[in-house]
């Protein structure tokens, strides 16, 4: 059996697209017959999931401290998993040292600098563009990562073409892994209640994640608008980690009505008629969406919420940047059942053709085991990812243990 070590930014939720995605790649790994580790320097939350119920061993790691080496050299995993480019930075450079025959993956969730630049460019009132992506700060840091690992996954089709033509990066270092969904069959669908038996629109999102704060305000805005024209409708907020700017937003009267944490997420939209994602800057797979078209539930979003999520196929709803136009078509998606089902057709078809897990995780593994078998080869070919492993050991190393002497003092 191979062992997988999974070191992770957060204990895995399942109330965040994020652990949800975890969750999907520690299947994927057991189903492979991996032994599991997943280690983080995070603390546990009310909503951290009880991994060993899974037969997950859990460790709890510290930042700049060398019982990590420790741990690393005794457990001489096959497979390192990054949870994003922050904890390749953190322990690439202890992993690479001690155990350089293990293959480094990181998952980067989403490109995180794509989604900090467009908010930056947004507050700025500026348009978005690729040159205020290659001056960033993060960008740098995520790139490098991304060069010092063996593979990267990416969830969305928009990200790997913006690496590859953008920055340049080799495509044997990038892997097209979205979300891992089970397939729509003829028992699911029966399931969905009927166009009748549903109300209201829906909105779920977790309030430590900027994008769904800002989606939420604006909605508050549109929200106006389509009760005018759909008085007895009602909007619902559901999510992890409420704020207070979300929960000043709590208006019954107006049928605008923040729910806060949802139990099951996919009961609540399963029930809505109608999902609402108004999502202004971010990146990656919006984890809200999928949900919808799992539940047959049609949705309006924008062009930034839908981006890199259907390929060429039609959106199970619509997608409208312009709040008048974004608001007329959730008010006839609400209102027009032939149009309603249509829109349900299409969500299907895009988890079936884009999501299909069994399909996504065999050609996966078998990357994986390709890359594994011809290691040093693929560190050859990627000279600046060997020349960024070498200078970061470097300079990371030395740091890391100052800051552990100094720690002792």
């Amino acid at each position: 059996m191979q062992q997988l070590l999974i070191i992770g930014y957060v204990w895995v939720e399942n109330t965040t697209g994020a652990g949800n995605r975890m969750l999907q790649l520690i299947n994927v790994f057991k189903n492979h017959n991996y032994t599991i580790t997943f280690a983080t320097p995070a603390q546990k939350t009310e909503n951290s999931l009880n991994l060993a119920e899974l037969g997950i061993e859990e460790k709890p790691i510290e930042l700049n401290s060398s019982s990590f080496d420790d741990f690393v050299k005794e457990l001489q995993p096959d497979v390192v998993l990054y949870d994003r480019f922050m904890m390749e930075e953190q322990f690439g450079w202890r992993v690479a040292e001690h155990c350089p025959k293990a293959l480094r993956i990181l998952d980067t969730e989403d490109l995180h600098f794509l989604r900090k630049v467009r908010h930056q460019q947004l507050k700025k009132g500026t348009e978005f563009s690729n040159e205020a992506l290659l001056k960033s700060d993060e960008a740098k840091r995520e790139i490098a990562a991304i060069l010092r690992c063996d593979l990267s996954l990416i969830i969305s089709t928009y990200e790997i073409q913006l690496l590859k033509e953008v920055f340049k990066i080799d495509e044997a270092l990038l892997y097209h892994l979205p979300f891992l969904l089970n397939k729509i069959d003829d028992k699911v669908i029966e399931s969905w209640k009927p166009f009748e038996e549903r109300a209201h629109f829906v909105f779920v999102g977790n309030f430590f994640h900027a994008p769904n704060v800002d989606a939420v305000l604006q909605l508050k805005t549109i929200w106006k608008y389509i009760r005018k024209k759909l008085p007895n409708a009602e909007l619902h907020i559901y999510g992890a980690y409420v704020t207070q700017q979300i929960q000043q937003l709590h208006k019954p009267k107006e049928g605008f009505i923040v729910k806060g944490f949802a139990e099951d997420a996919l009961e609540v939209v399963k029930n809505a008629r109608v999902v609402l994602a108004p999502i202004r800057f971010g990146a990656g797979i919006k984890g809200k969406l999928t949900e919808a078209m799992e539940c047959g539930t049609p949705s309006v979003t924008t062009s930034i919420g839908a981006e890199g999520m259907h390929a060429n196929l039609p959106w199970n709803g619509f997608i409208e940047d312009d709040f008048e136009k974004f608001t007329n078509k959730a008010v006839e998606l609400y209102s027009y059942e032939i149009l309603w089902k249509k829109s349900q057709q299409k969500g299907i078809e895009i988890i079936n053709s884009l999501y299909d897990k069994d399909v996504l995780e065999i050609s996966f593994m078998k990357n994986v085991k390709k890359i594994q078998e011809n290691l040093d080869l693929h560190r050859t070919q990627n000279f600046l990812g060997s020349l960024l492993q070498y200078q970061t050991l470097q300079s990371t190393k030395f740091m890391s243990k100052w800051i552990e002497e100094k720690n002792k003092n």
